[in-house]
């Protein structure tokens, strides 16, 4: 059985740009090579490896005595926990220019490397519903296609001899264009990437390489059954339509063109840019040069206000047929919140209790407990600048498919009739406090939290803030915000199994009609929604 906590410490959203098979907190940042180093800033590290972990349960497993003297001795509780250093990390200086442009230098000199990044407003979420996959087509064919001076190939090889790599990459809310070298190359590879970012040449070849590429991830979407879940789910909660959840079609990728791409280019371009620096470097000579790069451009335009529409689901069960496996991916989902909201330091400690680790009362009761499930976990997430979704997922045998649903549910009803214990309350403060270390424990994860910051307008002390507020609630804020956010009753539940091998039926779980979702890959020229097309419902005789 694999075992692991599907979420992180503060409870997860769904993000169409992480394709759909992460769990993200609704932050969108594509920084191509960097993308690895913002993700893992947000997710507690010092953890082994998957194949590690294992690896260590077992050997515990296999040489440890088969039963423990009533009155052992437990050497290891006098161990002394030395405290945990203040959380003070090392934030970049900012600039901000005359024009808007936002500009981070963030030195580190451990290594004779220099790594920088653009930020761009606008992404998927922004595409014309006709054109979805645009912005995934552009993050790549900008590279490819090189510029007017040296060609994508010709860029590839020169990059390659020096070891250096610049990358683009189109996201949900953002596109980038990140560069890394040695010290030494420094001048020529960034002088190579402003190149890239202000006289791209996007080619037609490129752009057909990306679109054949693109299709093959489509019409292989549906081989994974905890894609089609999180995917699924997320619709439930955001709508079909909704520019989260949209995605790109064989029809809807054809009809983009070089032109779409340079105009969508074009548009993005001018928006607030925020620059990044870290590395070895001279900060003044630096801030020279990226003075002189960016100083001159026009200033940048506001981007404009979204207003975008978050109905949350409708309550019931919905079901996808999968044959080929033995085992369900159920999904309870429900309508989350943002980062703004003052409760979010009470719901990420309770996200925490409820399903944040194998102390969680999801592990302990629906697998540990009951053994009803292979992983679980789940909470009520918070994005930065929308609402995130709440969600909880199981994983489970067919067989146990409705037993293993009831007790999820049971476990989320109980958040708001079985109160917090003060041990709860500390363990998750522990967990979280003492993940700061680690989710900024160096200097390019600062910086990387530091851009998100300044993208979504939060202030720089946030993370301090947040810290300090962590430490303050109390069980009764806990008990609050449970009752104030739970309702068990305003949840969906989204079920990918094998129909024939579900016994007892999801009939058994009294939630109302089940209805089927039809995942089938439309063809061009065929309408979403039509029958034998994703969206088409129907209801299971």
């Amino acid at each position: 059985m694999k075992v692991q906590s599907l979420f992180d410490l503060e409870g997860r959203s769904f993000s169409r740009a992480d394709k759909a098979s992460r769990f993200v907190t609704g932050h969108d940042f594509s920084r191509a090579d960097k993308t690895n180093k913002i993700n893992r800033a947000l997710a507690p590290e010092g953890r082994p490896s998957g194949n590690l972990f294992f690896a260590m349960c077992f050997a515990i497993f296999l040489f440890a005595p088969a039963a423990l003297p009533a009155q052992q001795n437990k050497p290891w509780e006098k161990i002394p926990i030395p405290k945990l250093h203040d959380f003070k990390p090392q934030q970049p200086k900012r600039i901000q220019l005359k024009n808007g442009i936002v500009l981070f230098l963030q030195e580190d000199h451990e290594l004779p490397f220099v790594s920088g990044s653009v930020l761009i407003p606008g992404g998927s979420r922004d595409e014309v519903p006709a054109k979805t996959g645009l912005v995934e087509l552009y993050g790549q064919a900008w590279r490819t296609g090189g510029t007017a001076k040296v060609s994508g190939d010709a860029l590839d090889d020169l990059l390659e001899a020096k070891a250096a790599h610049i990358e683009t990459e189109g996201g949900g809310e953002s596109t980038m264009l990140a560069w890394d070298s040695l010290k030494g190359d420094a001048d020529q590879v960034f002088s190579l990437a402003l190149d890239l970012l202000l006289h791209p040449a996007f080619n037609p070849e490129k752009l057909q390489l990306a679109q054949q590429q693109a299709a093959t991830g489509i019409v292989r979407r549906n081989d994974e059954e905890s894609e089609i879940a999180s995917r699924e789910s997320a619709k439930l909660v955001y709508g079909a339509n909704s520019p989260y959840t949209r995605q790109p079609e064989l029809a809807t990728i054809g009809t983009v063109s070089v032109d779409d791409l340079k105009a969508w280019h074009d548009r993005t371009i001018g928006g607030k840019l925020i620059v990044g620096i870290s590395g070895d470097f001279d900060p003044v000579a630096m801030e020279a040069k990226l003075r002189a790069a960016f100083e001159g451009l026009p200033p940048a335009k506001a981007a404009p206000a979204r207003h975008d529409i978050f109905p949350g689901p409708k309550p019931g069960i919905s079901f996808i047929d999968k044959e080929d496996v033995n085992q369900s991916n159920v999904e309870i989902v429900g309508l989350g919140t943002d980062r703004r909201n003052p409760d979010v330091p009470a719901l990420a400690l309770m996200n925490d209790v409820l399903g944040g680790g194998f102390s969680s009362r999801l592990i302990q009761k629906v697998r540990t407990e009951l053994g009803l499930a292979y992983s679980v976990g789940g909470g009520y997430g918070f994005a930065y600048d929308h609402p995130a979704t709440f969600r909880v997922a199981v994983l489970t045998g067919s067989a146990t498919t409705v037993e293993a649903t009831k007790a999820a549910l049971d476990v989320i009803a109980g958040l708001t009739s079985h109160e917090f214990s003060q041990e709860e309350l500390d363990r998750a403060k522990d967990n979280i406090l003492n993940s700061f270390l680690f989710r900024y424990d160096t200097k390019d994860k600062v910086l990387a939290e530091r851009e998100r910051l300044e993208f979504y307008g939060y202030p720089a002390d946030y993370l301090e803030t947040y810290q300090a507020a962590l430490k303050k609630v109390t069980l009764a804020d806990l008990n609050s915000v449970a009752k104030k956010y739970i309702h068990p009753e305003k949840l969906a539940l989204l079920v990918v199994g094998n129909g024939p091998e579900i016994k007892p039926g999801l009939d058994a779980l009294k939630l109302g009609p089940i209805q089927t979702v039809d995942i089938a890959i439309p063809q061009p020229g065929k309408q979403p929604g039509q029958p034998g097309q994703p969206g088409a419902m129907e209801k299971n005789q």
